[in-house]
């Protein structure tokens, strides 16, 4: 049975690299996994406590809709100034007052010139959302992330490929853990 998956891309942009990469691993894994890419970050308002209650926004409440009825999250994202895209931190934000991340199985791709800092600060954010640490083999920063695929969409590197596999297949073993611990 196909398992549930919900991928964020990090960035505002549409057909980022960030997007095309969550785009490669629903092609690559159409098999497995039915995975729905959330490319609408940028629709949720700002992060803002007062409105955190029991009738958040409309699109918060789908954003975490979204997230309760997924197996699990995978997210890739680029890194902005030496951190996370705003409107990425937003949307995790708006999770904070629940547990839907809660030992929900998770991964992530940081897809950047840099992105250690990114990778750093969502780990770390993560780490607290989930509230264990995400798996080593679960996560993957991508240097140079725009250069490894050309403007057909093709990967200039298989290594990476193989890389964005690994992560993609520990990522499915964890799923399928937590759903025999269930």
């Amino acid at each position: 049975m196909r398992k549930k998956v919900l991928a964020v891309s990090g960035s505002t942009r549409k057909n980022s690299t960030n997007e095309i990469i969550l785009k490669t691993i629903a092609g690559l894994y159409q098999d497995r996994l039915d995975i729905e890419i959330y490319n609408r970050i940028d629709e949720l308002p700002y992060f803002n406590i007062d409105l955190d209650n029991d009738s958040p926004p409309q699109s918060v409440k789908e954003f975490r809709q979204l997230i309760e009825g997924a197996d699990g999250v995978i997210i890739c994202t680029p890194e902005y100034v030496f951190s996370l895209p705003g409107a990425l931190k937003n949307v995790l934000e708006w999770t904070v007052s629940t547990t839907i991340f809660s030992y929900k199985p998770f991964a992530f791709i940081v897809a950047s010139a840099s992105g250690e800092k990114a990778f750093e600060s969502l780990d770390l954010i993560m780490k607290t959302l989930l509230q264990e640490p995400v798996k080593d083999n679960c996560k993957l920063l991508i240097k140079g992330g725009r250069g490894k695929i050309n403007e057909t969409e093709d990967w200039a590197e298989d290594m990476t490929l193989v890389e964005i596999k690994k992560v993609v297949d520990a990522f499915i073993l964890e799923i399928d853990n937590h759903s025999q611990n269930q």
